[in-house]
């Protein structure tokens, strides 16, 4: 089962980044999702699948293909995507930059040496909960309600800037 779910992510997430149709690498997106979920689930978290399938699969799909239809299709027919050399080797660069801070950060905070030590410690789903909704230090519930503050921002300015080109 995991290497059907393995190549269905695989598959999709190479189809969603090489498609030319927008719409096609929402859907793309959308079964990379529901691969992951099936992972979670396949692993007996199932509360992580189910987070998945209602944040992840739901919710942020369902906003890009909000956002792709409030864009008007003249905006979207008279975008053309040329790679030039600059881009690309700006965009490598700046690539490697994040995967030499991210690899610095696990170095100095000896995360890869603590993450060996607790490969066979079994965290409870308790623990797991009261992080996840808790608001104390290291607890998840103000940054969570700070991106949906976020994601209603960008949901209005994307309804104000299609408004505005309706007008004209």
């Amino acid at each position: 089962m995991f290497c059907i779910l393995a190549v269905i992510i695989i598959g999709s997430a190479i189809v969603c980044v090489f498609t030319k149709r927008i719409m096609r690498a929402a859907t793309f997106l959308l079964f990379v999702l529901f691969g992951v979920a099936g992972v979670y689930f396949l692993l007996d978290y199932t509360f992580l699948g189910t987070a998945q399938i209602a944040i992840y699969a739901g919710g942020l799909t369902m906003l890009y293909i909000f956002a792709i239809q409030l864009v008007s299709k003249r905006t979207l027919q008279g975008l053309q995507e040329r790679q030039r050399g600059k881009t690309v080797v700006a965009g490598a660069l700046v690539a490697l930059l994040g995967l030499v801070t991210v690899g610095l950060v696990l170095l100095k905070n000896e995360f890869i040496d603590m993450s060996a030590s607790m490969v066979d410690a079994e965290v409870p789903m308790s623990v797991i909960g009261e992080k996840l909704v808790g608001a104390g230090k290291y607890q998840y519930v103000l940054p969570f309600e700070f991106i949906s503050v976020f994601l209603l921002a960008c949901i209005i300015g994307g309804i104000m800037i299609a408004r505005k080109e309706d007008k004209k």
